[in-house]
C-alpha cells in the first residue's frame, strides 16, 4: 500500500510537470478585410444593399423618434417627473425603456400594415426596392398626417419656397417629418402644462401654510414632495396618464 501510494505521487508529478512544459496552444480567430474589384452588376448591387442596410441600422434611433409617437411620450413623461420634483425617481432609463414598448403599442397596427403589405413581399422577393419603399413609409405618412397640424406642414413648405400642394400625395416626406416633429412637441408641451397645474397648486398652498405659520427654515419642498406623491399613487396616475397618452394619438 506505501508502494502503491508512491507510485501515485510520482505519476502526479510526471503529468503536473508535462502540463506545465506542454506548449499551450489557444485557437485565435482570423480577421480579414478586403476590398476587392466586383466581377459583376450583381455584386455592386449586393454591396450597395449591405451599405444602405449598415446606414438604416445607425440611424435607426433617430428614425424611431422621428416618424412615431416616440417623442410625445417621452417628453410627457418627463414632464411628469418633473412636476413631481422626485429628481431621478423613476430613473430615466425606467422612462425611456416605458417610452419604447408603449410607442410599439401605439404604432402595432401601423407596424403590422407595414409588414403584411412591404416587407413581407420584399423577403419573398415579390416586389423590388422601390415597391418596398413606397409601401413601406405609406402607413407611416398616413399616422404622421393624423397627427400632424396643418399649419406646421405649411411652414415647411414656405420655408421650403416649394408649390402649394393640392392633396397629401404631393406632400414631400422631408416636409412631412420635419413638421410632424413640430406638431408633437407642441401637443406634448400642452400635455405637460395640463400635469403641471395640480402639483404647483399643491407647491402654492404648502409654501402659503408654511408662511402663515412662520416655519421659514423649514423648506417647503419636504412637505409638498410626499404629498404630490400621495396624490400621484391615490388618482391611480401612471394609469390615467397612460390611458390619456394613447387616446391622445387618433
Amino acid at each position: 500500500m506505501k508502494y502503491f501510494k508512491i507510485i501515485i505521487i510520482i505519476f502526479l508529478l510526471f503529468m503536473s510537470y508535462n502540463l506545465y512544459t506542454a506548449p499551450v496552444r489557444m485557437p485565435i480567430p482570423k480577421i480579414t478585410v478586403g476590398v476587392d474589384e466586383a466581377k459583376g452588376p450583381s455584386e455592386v448591387a449586393l454591396g450597395l444593399e449591405i451599405l444602405a442596410l449598415l446606414s438604416i441600422l445607425t440611424l435607426a434611433p433617430a428614425i424611431i423618434m422621428m416618424v412615431t409617437s416616440f417623442i410625445r411620450i417621452v417628453i410627457v413623461f418627463s414632464f411628469v417627473s418633473r412636476a413631481l420634483a422626485t429628481q431621478q425617481m423613476p430613473p430615466m432609463q425606467v422612462i425611456t425603456s416605458l417610452s419604447l414598448f408603449l410607442t410599439f403599442f401605439v404604432m402595432s397596427p401601423t407596424l403590422k400594415e407595414i409588414n403584411d403589405n412591404a416587407l413581407q413581399p420584399y423577403l419573398k422577393r415579390q416586389i423590388d426596392v422601390g415597391t418596398f419603399y413606397e409601401r413601406g413609409i405609406k402607413p407611416l405618412r398616413e399616422f404622421m398626417f393624423k397627427q400632424t397640424r396643418e399649419k406646421d406642414i405649411a411652414l415647411f413648405i414656405h420655408l421650403g419656397k416649394l408649390k402649394r400642394p393640392k392633396n397629401r400625395d404631393e406632400v414631400p416626406t422631408y416636409v412631412l417629418i420635419p413638421a410632424f416633429m413640430l406638431s408633437e412637441l407642441n401637443t406634448a408641451f400642452k400635455i405637460g402644462i395640463l400635469i403641471f397645474v395640480p402639483f404647483i397648486i399643491i407647491d402654492l398652498v404648502v409654501a402659503s401654510t408654511l408662511m402663515s405659520m412662520g416655519m421659514i427654515m423649514l423648506p417647503p419642498v419636504m412637505i409638498s414632495l410626499p404629498l404630490k406623491i400621495a396624490l400621484f399613487v391615490l388618482v391611480d396616475g401612471w394609469h390615467l396618464l397612460t390611458y390619456s397618452l394613447v387616446k391622445s394619438f387618433h
